[in-house]
């Protein structure tokens, strides 16, 4: 399973972006996909998790601000990112399991005014 993450970028705090994530290869063997970041300085942080049956799951940091989504070919998943805080600033990566698990290779997302 190959991960390619895209759409990071510099955003102002309060601002939105959005992730995408696309897995080629086996994915039919994909169980679930999930976003995690890391911070300068800091370790990789799990933020939110989708699984193939749609059941989604949020790091405490991030409830209420981000969503977890996959496209309609299941191979894609998506993180939306509102209300975002300068805090949020970190290399976001996203991971897939089969359970095996794969990485992509990371996408920088800036808050910053």
């Amino acid at each position: 399973v190959q991960l390619q993450a895209s759409g990071g970028g510099l955003v102002q705090p309060g601002g939105s972006l959005r992730l995408s994530c696309t897995a080629s290869g086996s994915i039919f063997r994909i169980n679930d996909m999930a976003w995690y970041r890391q911070a300068p300085g800091k370790q990789r942080e799990f933020v939110a998790r989708i699984t193939s049956a749609g059941t989604t799951n949020y790091a405490d940091s991030v409830k209420g601000r981000f969503l977890i989504s996959r496209g309609n070919a299941k191979n894609t998943v998506y993180l939306q990112m509102n209300s975002l805080k300068p805090e949020d600033t970190a290399v976001y990566y996203c991971n897939a399991n089969t359970p095996a698990s794969y990485w992509g290779q990371g996408t920088l997302v800036t808050v910053s005014s």
